[in-house]
C-alpha cells in the first residue's frame, strides 16, 4: 500500500510535535501554603500543660474591623480530627447564597488526652480500667471558662454568642457542661454522647433550675441500642422538663454509624438551631 507524501509529512509532524510536548517541562509558580486560619499554643495554668488551638476565620476577617462574630468551640478540634471538615461546613453554611448560619469563628481545641479531659470520675471498675487517666472534666471546664474563652474574647473580634460541638466523649462533656455550667455556652450541639459513662449517672442528675435562651440539638446514628437509647433519653429528659426559653431538637441518622454521624448531624443542627425562615 502506498502512502502519499503529504500524509507522510503530516504523520511526521504529529509525531514530532508530540515528542516536543513530551520533552518540554510544564512550568509552575512556586508553591505556597494554603491556610484556612491559624493556630497558636499557650501554657495553661489550669491544666498545667501546653495547649494548641486551631482557629478558622471567616473570609474577610480583619482584626481592626468593627464587625464581631459568634464563636463555635469545637471539641476534638485537632487538624487530624474534626477541625477541617467542621470549619468547611461552617464556611459553606455561612455563604450568602446558603445563609444557614452567620459568618462564624471556629475554635478547635486540640486534644492532649481526651479520655482525661472529657470524663468525670467514675465508680465503674471497667471504666477505670479502660480509661486509666479518667476524671478531669471539671478541670477542663475551668480551663475553658477561666482561660480559653477570655483569651479568644481578647484576641479576636467576637460577640457574645457561643456554641459548643461535642461528639462521643466530647458529647458527654458537652452534656455535663449543659447540666453543671450551662451559661458557658448559648448553643449545644451534642452528637452521639457517651452517656453510658459511670453507669449513666449524668442522665440521673437533676437539670439546672434555669436554662434561659439555650438551644440544644442532640443527634445520634445507628450506633447500637445503648448509644441510641441514652441519646434519646437525654432528649426526653430535656423535653419532659419543659424548660422555658429552651429550643430543643433531635436527629436520628439511620444510615450513619458512630464514625460518620457528626458531619450530617452538625449540618442539621445548623439548620434547626440557626436558620431563620424567610
Amino acid at each position: 500500500m502506498k502512502i502519499s507524501t503529504s500524509l507522510l509529512l503530516l504523520f511526521c509532524l504529529v509525531i514530532s510535535t508530540a515528542s516536543l510536548l513530551a520533552q518540554s517541562e510544564i512550568k509552575t509558580s512556586d508553591s505556597s501554603p494554603f491556610a484556612i486560619g491559624e493556630s497558636f499554643n499557650f501554657d495553661s495554668k489550669v491544666l498545667d500543660e501546653n495547649r494548641t488551638v486551631n482557629i478558622y476565620l471567616p473570609n474577610g476577617y480583619h482584626k481592626d474591623s468593627l464587625k464581631q462574630y459568634p464563636v463555635i468551640y469545637l471539641l476534638d478540634g485537632s487538624n487530624d480530627e474534626d477541625f477541617i471538615h467542621i470549619a468547611g461546613l461552617v464556611q459553606f453554611c455561612s455563604f450568602s447564597w446558603i445563609n444557614i448560619i452567620p459568618e462564624t469563628i471556629v475554635v478547635g481545641i486540640s486534644n492532649v488526652d481526651r479520655k482525661k479531659d472529657f470524663t468525670y470520675p467514675t465508680t465503674v471498675a471497667a471504666d477505670k480500667t479502660d480509661f486509666p487517666t479518667t476524671g478531669s472534666s471539671a478541670n477542663f471546664m475551668a480551663f475553658m471558662e477561666i482561660e480559653l474563652q477570655p483569651l479568644i474574647d481578647k484576641k479576636y473580634n467576637v460577640n457574645d454568642t457561643k456554641t459548643i460541638i461535642g461528639q462521643s466523649l466530647g458529647g458527654l462533656l458537652a452534656t455535663e457542661i449543659l447540666f453543671k455550667k450551662p451559661d458557658l455556652f448559648d448553643n449545644y450541639i451534642i452528637v452521639s454522647p457517651s452517656l453510658w459513662w459511670d453507669d449513666e449517672s449524668l442522665l440521673k442528675a437533676e437539670l439546672p433550675e434555669i436554662l434561659n435562651q439555650k438551644s440544644v440539638y442532640i443527634g445520634v446514628g445507628k450506633e447500637g441500642p445503648i448509644m441510641e437509647r441514652v441519646a434519646n433519653e437525654l432528649f426526653q429528659k430535656l423535653d419532659l422538663a419543659k424548660l422555658s426559653n429552651v429550643k430543643l431538637d433531635f436527629g436520628f441518622f439511620e444510615k450513619q454509624n458512630h464514625g460518620d454521624t457528626l458531619h450530617l448531624a452538625v449540618y442539621e443542627a445548623f439548620e434547626k438551631l440557626f436558620k431563620t425562615v424567610e
